[in-house]
This record gives C-alpha cells, sequence and structure tokens, in this order.
C-alpha cells in the first residue's frame, strides 16, 4: 500500500494481479482516496487499486470538480479537471506499469468526473462503472466510444439525480457507442448492497 501526493493526486495505490484490470476509484463529495479501497476490494478482489483525492475543497469537503449550487455544476471546471485526471492516469500507467486496461469505479461525484473522461478521452477507460451519476453537459461533436463498456447503478429514490437524467446519459453513452447498461437500486443517493451485487457481476465479465 502507497500513499503519497506525486503528480499532483494525493493517492493510495494496491498493487495486484497483473491479469486483471485496475480500478480507478473515484470518491464522492467528502470523500477521501481512502473511501473506496474496500469497496474496490470486495468487488474484484485482486485487482491494481488507484485512488485519487479530489482536489477541490467545498466548506471542507473535497471533491473532484467545483459547483455553483447543488446540481448546478461548474462544466469549465469539470472539463478542465477531467483533462488533469486524465494526465495524470496516463502518468501513473507509464511509470507503474499497471494493467492497461482501466475500469473507473465512481460514485457521485467521482462518477461524473469519470463520465468526463470517458467523453473527453475516449480510449483511455475501458469501462466505467458509474454509481448515481448525473447527465453532466452534452459534448459536441459526440466522442466514439466503440468497445466502451458501461454500467451506470442508479436509485429510484435518489432525489438528487431524476431518472430522466438517466435515461438522457444512456442515451448519450448509446449514441457514442458505447456499451452502456443502466441497473436501478431500492435505494436513494447512498450506496446499497444491490450495487455491490450489480458491480462484481459485471466486473467479473471483464
Amino acid at each position: 500500500m502507497i500513499n503519497d501526493t506525486s503528480a499532483s493526486f494525493a493517492h493510495e495505490y494496491r498493487e495486484g494481479d497483473p491479469e486483471k484490470v485496475t480500478l480507478l476509484l473515484l470518491h464522492g463529495t467528502g470523500g477521501d482516496e481512502h473511501d473506496l479501497i474496500p469497496l474496490g476490494e470486495r468487488v474484484l478482489p485482486g485487482a491494481t487499486l488507484l485512488s485519487p483525492r479530489g482536489q477541490v475543497s467545498e466548506g471542507g469537503a473535497l471533491r473532484f470538480f467545483r459547483r455553483h449550487a447543488e446540481g448546478v455544476l461548474d462544466i469549465p471546471d469539470l472539463q478542465r479537471r477531467a483533462d488533469d485526471l486524465a494526465t495524470w492516469l496516463r502518468d501513473q500507467i507509464a511509470t507503474r506499469s499497471l494493467p492497461p486496461r482501466v475500469v473507473a469505479v465512481g460514485f457521485s461525484n467521482g462518477a461524473n468526473i469519470a463520465t468526463a473522461v470517458l467523453l473527453r478521452h475516449p480510449g483511455l477507460l475501458a469501462g466505467a462503472v458509474l454509481i448515481r451519476a448525473m447527465m453532466t453537459y452534452t459534448p459536441d461533436p459526440v466522442p466514439a466510444l466503440h468497445g466502451t463498456r458501461i454500467l451506470v447503478s442508479s436509485g429510484r429514490a435518489d432525489p438528487l439525480v431524476p431518472a430522466a437524467q438517466v435515461d438522457a446519459l444512456h442515451a448519450l453513452f448509446t449514441a457514442a457507442g458505447a456499451e452502456c447498461s443502466v441497473v436501478w437500486q431500492h435505494a436513494g443517493h447512498g450506496l446499497a448492497p444491490g450495487d455491490l451485487v450489480a458491480m462484481r457481476e459485471w466486473l467479473a465479465t471483464f
């Protein structure tokens, strides 16, 4: 286990089986680089884990990008910080000789920046698990994401992400050529046991 601040993102790294994928773990608002490590260990035992810390502080709560208010995102900041994260990830892949197939596992704010990385850097991620993701913006042009696999896990009682946004996100990824599946949990915005089951089953196919 390594915790350091190289390449501008404090992060936690755990080396795993080189035959498995690398899980890029992206925490939600108020989390840090430690939050999703236990989740990664549970849903894909033996995988390489790479978990960066968000660089934005909102009243002391860490995030990956700024927002103007709840549900009102700072899109230019989201795009810039997604580019920074992509650059850092490429450096980590090269310097650590990580398993090259990287799957993002993002929760809430982490899922939203994972979405931006998918849209702005097609091909960098082999796939993504997006837990409680919202529709952030529509890129022009829509990138080509053929061969990219995406699982969106949403809560039917989520007060922050209406079903219409989940439908729009699914439509965007499908239009981009990604293989996108949506699973609905009997949950609100927080993680639920069904999320772990869905992730474990989906990741086992990589």
